[in-house]
Order: structure tokens, then C-alpha cells, then sequence
């Protein structure tokens, strides 16, 4: 697997590359003022960036640290950098900051049809605890709700 550099959204510049990211992965995607809220909430909104050797945007993971709680709002990778270990780096490297920042457990929403997100996330030892019903749009659909605790024990994906 190759070695990404996972480093913070360090300013509304960089918002650029992850709002090309987001277009390309999602059908309801964040916007830019979304993003720039995200940056200005410090110490409770966090978002990382993989990137490529060139410097380029590849993928990113935004999440929320509330009380010991990390709650992963957005990951994703650019097409012609899927399968290439972007998602589990980023996944990795998110769980070990907030894990760093205390939290115990980690939570999420995922498309129910979205089988490489759950079986990456199933890697990581995440399980479904809930279903919200028609939480999605463009298409209409169910998420389920992912969660993982003990985030300071280590696991490794295999």
C-alpha cells in the first residue's frame, strides 16, 4: 500500500480540492461555506487530506469530536484513487487523532448500498447500531448507523 500523506485542512484554500472530492463522490455534496464553518469550529470540527506525492488532494476524512465522541461526517476519495488504501489511511489516521483527543467511540451514517464504505468501516471494527429511514437524498435512502467503542483499544484492520 502506498504511503499517503495525511496532514489537516489548514486553510480555506485547500477547500478547493475537497470540494472536488466531494462533487465527484457524493449526490448531495457539502458546499464551500459549509467547509469554511467547519475551519472556523476549532477543537470540535476536524478535517484531514490525503495526499498523493505530487500534492495532490487524492481524498479526505471531516469528523466532530463531541465530548468522547468522534462522529465521521465525510470520507471520501477521488475516483482514480479508490482501491489504492486512501480510505483506510485517512479512517487510520482520524481514529488515532481523536483517540488522541479522548474519545471512546467513534460513530457514523452510511448509504445501505454503499458496500465498500461498510465493508471498510467493518475492517476498522465498526458494527451497524441503528437504521435511519430515508435519511438520504438524491436517491432516497436509509442510512445505517455505524459505531465502534473502545477507540483506545487497538485494531487493526487486516
Amino acid at each position: 500500500m502506498k504511503p499517503w500523506v495525511i496532514e489537516p485542512l489548514s486553510s480555506p484554500e485547500e477547500i478547493n480540492a475537497v470540494l472536488v472530492v466531494e462533487e465527484a463522490s457524493f449526490s448531495n455534496p457539502w458546499s464551500r461555506e459549509m467547509y469554511l464553518a467547519e475551519l472556523e469550529n476549532k477543537g470540535i470540527s476536524f478535517c484531514f487530506v490525503a495526499k498523493d506525492d505530487n500534492g495532490r488532494v487524492a481524498g479526505f476524512c471531516s469528523f466532530w469530536l463531541v465530548l468522547d465522541e468522534l462522529h465521521i461526517n465525510n470520507l471520501a476519495v477521488l475516483p482514480e484513487f479508490r482501491r489504492a488504501g486512501v480510505a483506510a489511511s485517512l479512517l487510520g489516521r482520524v481514529i488515532k487523532e481523536g483517540t488522541a483527543l479522548g474519545a471512546q467511540r467513534a460513530t457514523l451514517e452510511v448509504r445501505r448500498s454503499n458496500d465498500a464504505a461498510r465493508l471498510l468501516y467493518e475492517r476498522f471494527g465498526f458494527s451497524i447500531a441503528s437504521v435511519r429511514r430515508a435519511y438520504y437524498t438524491k436517491p432516497v435512502e436509509d442510512a445505517l448507523i455505524l459505531c465502534r467503542e473502545n477507540l483506545g483499544h487497538a485494531h487493526q484492520p487486516p
